[in-house]
């Protein structure tokens, strides 16, 4: 067997052709010259995967000795142990057939209750659609709220929601009370205490929505034109700004601006309509659209162009 080259002492290569590629045989660690076939290297260290596992397997045996990705958000790193299940007979059960180990005990009630949060958290973002940036961010949000124990008689699952309601704000990504109510199991009122005990908690604060938050996502929902969007848009800011309408909430105001902005437009769409994708009632909208109304001329973009003109609008 050969060893380096004598042009190049920390290079591996044949002495008899230095130039010549080398192969490498993988399964037995071997380097050979692939002009005459001499074992230049032995013992090279594969670096590719260990094992190959798929999920279809029928006999349901994971031959991976690795366990899965550490979490710094558990207390012991993840790093636990877990015992299989032995076979019929074995030494790891008592005379009554009882399991002498149980794997409760290698995860504290602290972890359990981390990770049963965790993926709370996380398919409720699965069933909106939100990326992975807000659920690591809603995570770490409880994981302070949980070792803090500062909401202590509150539920994991209500604590849980108003976290991912608080990372969507931090994200500049914000979901109303209701969406989140819709893919959780607590009731808006809960999620709304959770929230205002948490920023308290933490001493942390979330920026102010303002209605261009909602209204790109609320006129793709409802199918609306790029110039239907920017025509809401425009409505709504101007409305603030004017403060036609004080005490409405901006999610309110964008629905109005939307309904508005949609009835001026060939792509009209109703008040239940807007009201089913905003999560608004029907009554809402119209107590809005009410104080935009007068001032329509006021509102709208001067480059847009009317299907129907402002005197044809509707009147509530």
């Amino acid at each position: 067997m050969a060893s380096s080259s004598r042009y190049d002492t920390n290079k591996v290569c044949c002495n008899s052709h230095p130039d010549a590629p080398l192969i490498e045989d993988y399964r037995a660690g071997d380097q050979i010259c692939s002009e005459c076939g001499l074992v230049v290297g032995d013992r090279v260290i594969d670096v590719g995967s260990e094992w190959r596992t798929f999920s279809n397997e029928k006999n349901g045996v994971d031959p991976s000795r690795v366990g899965g990705p550490e979490n710094p958000l558990l207390g012991g790193s993840d790093l636990t142990t877990i015992i299989g299940p032995g076979r019929a007979g074995d030494s790891s059960f008592d005379n009554f057939g009882v399991s002498k180990y149980q794997n409760r005990r290698t995860m504290n009630s602290s972890d359990r209750a981390l990770i049963n949060a965790f993926k709370e958290i996380n398919a409720m973002a699965d069933r909106i659609n939100l990326p992975r940036t807000i659920v690591d961010r809603a995570n770490n949000l409880f994981k302070q709220v949980h070792d803090g124990r500062n909401l202590k008689g509150r539920s994991n699952d209500a604590i849980a929601s108003a976290c991912l309601y608080i990372a969507c704000r931090q994200e500049g990504v914000p979901r109303t009370f209701k969406e989140i109510c819709a893919v959780s199991k607590i009731s808006k009122r809960e999620i709304g205490r959770c929230f205002k005990l948490i920023l308290k908690a933490l001493e942390t604060s979330v920026d102010l929505i303002t209605t261009g938050d909602f209204m790109s996502r609320f006129c793709s929902n409802l199918c609306l034109p790029n110039m239907v969007q920017r025509a809401a848009t425009h409505i709504a800011r101007r409305a603030v700004e004017l403060d036609i309408v004080p005490g409405r909430s901006p999610i309110s105001v964008a629905a109005a601006a939307i309904y508005m902005a949609s009835q001026a437009s060939e792509d009209k769409r109703s008040q239940k309509e807007i009201g089913d994708i905003a999560g608004v009632a029907d009554v809402t909208i119209r107590q809005s659209y009410k104080l935009m109304y007068p001032h329509a001329v006021h509102l709208f973009p001067q480059d847009f162009k009317f299907a129907t003109p402002i005197e044809q609008l509707p009147q509530m």
